[in-house]
This record gives structure tokens, sequence and C-alpha cells, in this order.
């Protein structure tokens, strides 16, 4: 045996050995092991979410949906009634593209679901019109070009009607100067408090804040 290979003194070769021998191990005996629990994961079954049969009341009409229960309403307004009115912008609630209104107050209907508003009375831009005869709202927005791509429109409509029937209520917004009172001014300063969650990337906010005044002045809202 060469002095080098000696058990006591082990060269270069012995080394080598051992070092090929360990990669050995590692390659076959723990490889397969670790890639087990991988494989097992990927053929769990995934448990499906039943959907559930719902009616919501939209614009004065019934209609019959069966949807999953995580659905948006606003998801539901658009891919299961063809509702596209509605428009869907952020999808986090920031934006204002969504707004309808339930029961009278507006919301983002990207934020809750649909499963949640069995019972009450959803009202979109579609069902603001009388028949052929606009609402003030939008025909304020017509008369004052308060839009230009017209992509958050229905959501500014639907926001500024909520808007003018919490004025009329009688509730504050962080621009009045009394919060105690009971009738607002609606100047420009407090309109644009009130819209402030409903965005407009073409900037159309003098148009539109001109729309608001001049249909809480001149009309039902």
């Amino acid at each position: 045996m060469d002095q080098a290979d000696h058990p006591q003194n082990p060269g270069r070769r012995a080394v080598l050995r051992a070092s090929a021998a360990s990669g050995m191990f590692f390659a076959v005996g723990v490889a397969p092991a670790q890639a087990a629990p991988a494989a097992s994961a990927a053929g769990a079954p995934t448990a499906a979410v039943p959907a559930r049969p719902l009616t919501l009341r939209i614009n004065g009409a019934e209609h019959a949906v069966e949807l999953d229960v995580r659905t948006t309403l606003l998801d539901t307004l658009r891919n299961q009634l063809g509702m596209t009115g509605t428009k869907k912008g952020c999808d986090h609630g920031q934006c204002g593209a969504c707004t309808v209104l339930v029961n009278g107050r507006r919301i983002n209907a990207c934020l809750t679901l649909a499963v949640m508003h069995e019972g009450d009375e959803i009202t979109t831009i579609e069902g603001l019109a009388d028949g052929d005869a606009l609402h003030p709202v939008q025909s304020a927005f017509i008369a004052r070009d308060a839009f230009q791509c017209g992509y958050c429109t229905p959501g500014q409509i639907c926001s500024a009607v909520g808007m003018l029937a919490e004025v009329r209520a009688g509730w504050p917004s962080h621009a009045s100067s009394d919060v105690a009172a009971r009738e607002f001014a609606l100047d420009e300063v407090e309109v644009r408090e009130r819209m402030s969650g409903n965005l407009c990337r073409c900037a159309a906010y003098p148009n539109i804040v001109a729309a608001i005044r001049d249909a809480a002045q001149g009309g039902r809202s």
C-alpha cells in the first residue's frame, strides 16, 4: 500500500473516491425522496366549489343565476347577465368604474360578492333612464360633454346619483364647513370631495363637476 493511501494518512486518491461515493449516494437516494412530495401534491384531488342558485333584483327585474359563491357582483353583472355598462377598471375598489347602486347607496361592485345581495334592489347604469327619458344626471353629462373616452362614465354617473341622494339626506363630507348642518351647498369643492372615489384618466373633471352641479340644481337626482 502506498504510504499516501494509508488509513491514517489518506491521500488524494482516497479523498476523491470518498467524494465520488458520497455524490452517488445523494444522487440516487435523496433526489427521489425530495421529488415524492411534489408528485403527491400534484396528484391530490381539488375539491370543487359547488355553484349556488341565486336570484338578484336588478333594475326592477329579477334575474336567476347559478354561480360560484366567490363571484363578485361586478363579474356577475358583466359575465353572467351581460350588463356590460358597469365597467371593470382596477378591480381593487380604487377607480370607481364599477360603481352601482344597492338600495340607493353607491358601492364598488368589484369589492362585494353577488351572494351578499339577494333581496337587495340593485341599479346599474342601464336602469337609470325611464324608458327613452334619460336621468337628469345622464342628460347633464351629455349637455356638459362630461366625458372623453367614456370608460369611467357609467361609474361616474351612478356615483353622482348616489352622492346627490346623500346630500339630500344631510350627509356631510370632509369638505363641509359645518358637519352638523342638514343642508350643503354643492360648490366645486364639495362635489370634488364627494366624487373623489371616481377617477377619470382623461381628466374631464371640470365638466364632470359642472354636470353634477347642473343636475343638483335643475332636476331629479
